[in-house]
């Protein structure tokens, strides 16, 4: 179904009341609420680069209540199993057959929290499923349901015992943002609210889960113009062809931001994408990415100042409203 003006205020205004039921839970985070709900209606996976303590696992069941779904967590350790993730199949002595136990990461949002800290064939088993939204357990295909997203975590401080992501499963990753402290205001309005300090249990339902894949489907289709889709392959080629990175922007990541924008500008209530859509995401969906050269980074050159340099260079093409 195309994106119409009245799809699109639709769209609006129901992303905006989950924005808000999910900023009941997590004071003072709008723009980090704004970002995870477009990862999840872009069908994407979420990575939060955060110390401890920031409302990430608030964040996660926010917004699980918020569409109605089912939440888990899975805290990463070095001793966490693949099926632990997965999950195992088991033989059945009375039915006398083999029956499939699914694990934590068949839920609407999962947790992956301290995901550096598993091994990399720990980490290599949410690959699959980030992916395909499927789980192949003893040859057998298992399939999640819609809506499902990721929402990984990093501690940037303690490295100690810890694997780096592969930048194949970073790829994987449709955004990486942070949280970060909340501001003074807000801090204040935590610190009233102690006596219930986990304000994700009281909140309800804004919409069922059937209607955010339809809101994901809808979006899917929202107007983009070939010249914003020349715009994000030059950015993503100018990425690529920068002295700075032994590692551009990969077709992989040029296709999600074409999602992602997709979603971004069905949140504003438009039925068409312009190029400020792509400006305004491209580090949040890009700078992950990036492979920098040893030489360039030694320097000082970081992910942020190459994509920031390939906006200032590509020229921004004009956009019929």
């Amino acid at each position: 179904m195309a994106m119409t003006n009245e799809n699109a205020t639709w769209f609006a205004d129901t992303f905006a009341r989950m924005v808000n039921n999910v900023g009941q839970a997590l004071l003072g985070k709008t723009e980090v609420i704004r970002l995870a709900l477009t990862t999840m209606l872009a069908e994407g996976h979420l990575l939060l680069e955060d110390a401890p303590g920031t409302g990430k696992t608030a964040l996660a069941r926010a917004i699980a209540a918020t569409v109605q779904g089912t939440h888990s967590r899975i805290q990463f350790t070095p001793d966490l199993l693949p099926s632990d993730i997965t999950g195992v199949t088991i033989f059945d002595q009375k039915a006398g057959s083999w029956e499939f136990h699914a694990g934590p990461v068949f839920s609407s949002i999962v947790l992956a929290d301290e995901i550096n800290r598993a091994s990399p064939k720990t980490q290599s088993a949410l690959l699959e499923v980030m992916e395909e939204s499927q789980v192949t357990v003893d040859g057998v295909r298992h399939t999640t349901e819609r809506p499902f997203m990721v929402i990984a975590t990093q501690n940037p401080i303690e490295q100690a015992g810890t694997y780096r992501l592969p930048e194949a499963q970073l790829d994987r990753f449709l955004m990486k943002t942070s949280v970060g402290y909340p501001d003074e205001e807000a801090m204040a309005d935590v610190l009233e609210g102690s006596a219930n300090p986990d304000r994700s249990k009281s909140l309800s339902a804004v919409i069922a889960s059937s209607a955010v894949a339809s809101m994901a489907d809808l979006a899917a289709e929202n107007h983009m113009e070939r010249s914003v889709v020349k715009y994000i392959a030059a950015l993503a080629a100018a990425t690529r062809a920068s002295e700075s990175t032994s590692v551009g922007v990969s077709t992989r990541g040029a296709l999600a931001m074409a999602r992602v924008v997709r979603v971004w500008a069905a949140a504003q209530g438009r039925p068409y994408v312009l190029p400020d859509d792509v400006r305004m995401l491209a580090q949040v969906v890009w700078a992950h990415r990036l492979v920098m050269d040893p030489d360039a980074e030694f320097a000082g050159a970081t992910p942020s100042a190459v994509i920031s340099e390939a906006l200032e260079v590509v020229p921004v093409p004009t956009v019929q409203k």
